[in-house]
């Protein structure tokens, strides 16, 4: 028999596994995964709320990631969304590159693609989903670009991955780029349906967080993504990700009683 690949995750909560009691409408895009793939793969969802790359290290959820991954195991990294917040526990700087002390791109490859490497396992780099925007016109922070807060520099959270993958050779998915042309092509009053609501009205959508449509639109464009760089031992396992028939949120989205 042929040992079984694990595909590990780890990121923030657009990705992370939710509560399903208590009628909580939030899923993160990892979540939905495990059914996008043959048998012989397997999923195993680290991704937690609110942790960014220095928090998730500090919090030793990491330590129990790597301490299972084997050679010939992949590793889904995706992070931005809190790197960005200014506050000491979880800020890390956009600005400069892997060889830059306090950077976001040296926080990803010293402490998540050195190690992910030595042991023999594949990274793939995801930029983070956009925020939801009300109105249509986007702002910098939906796309994860900040502006200077005191002593917190500002800087582009995607570029950096894009660049850090550039420069080590490794697969990006730019999932930044996917779902705000996604977005764009759906307009407002449809991407109100990807996200989690807190009441019956759309006006208590969180443009944050995805539900299950969201959750499992995100994963089928991060999975095409992986199939059109046919990133090998991976993308031969993926199962029919066909954006039309997700796409239709009439088959995902029941309304709750």
């Amino acid at each position: 028999d042929k040992p079984v690949v694990t595909v590990f995750m780890i990121g923030d909560s657009t990705m992370a596994n939710k509560k399903l009691d208590g009628g909580n409408p939030e899923r993160g895009w990892g979540m939905v995964l495990p059914g996008f793939f043959s048998e012989d793969i397997r999923i195993d969802n680290h991704a937690a709320n609110g942790r960014s790359s220095k928090s998730f290290i500090s919090e030793g959820r990491w330590e129990k990631v790597i301490s299972k991954v084997k050679k010939g195991d992949y590793v889904f990294i995706q992070f931005g969304h809190n790197d960005e917040k200014t506050e000491e526990a979880r800020f890390t700087s956009a600005q400069g590159d892997y060889k830059t002390a306090g950077s976001f791109a040296a926080s990803l490859y010293d402490n998540y693609i050195v190690p992910a490497q030595k042991a023999g396992c594949q990274v793939i780099l995801c930029t983070p989903i956009v925020r939801r925007t009300k109105t249509g016109e986007w702002n910098a922070q939906d796309l994860h670009v900040t502006q200077d807060f005191g002593t917190y520099p500002g800087g582009d959270y995607p570029q950096a991955v894009r660049e850090l993958g550039k420069t080590l050779g490794l697969p990006v998915v730019d999932m930044t780029k996917m779902t705000k042309a996604l977005y764009e092509t759906l307009g407002k009053d449809e991407t109100v349906y990807l996200h989690a609501w807190t009441s019956d009205k759309a006006a208590s959508v969180d443009n944050t967080h995805t539900n299950v449509w969201g959750a499992r639109v995100n994963a089928c464009l991060c999975l095409n993504e992986v199939k059109n760089q046919q990133v090998a031992g991976l993308s031969e396992h993926i199962l029919d990700t066909d954006e039309k028939e997700v796409l239709d949120r009439s088959k995902y989205l029941v309304s709750n009683p």
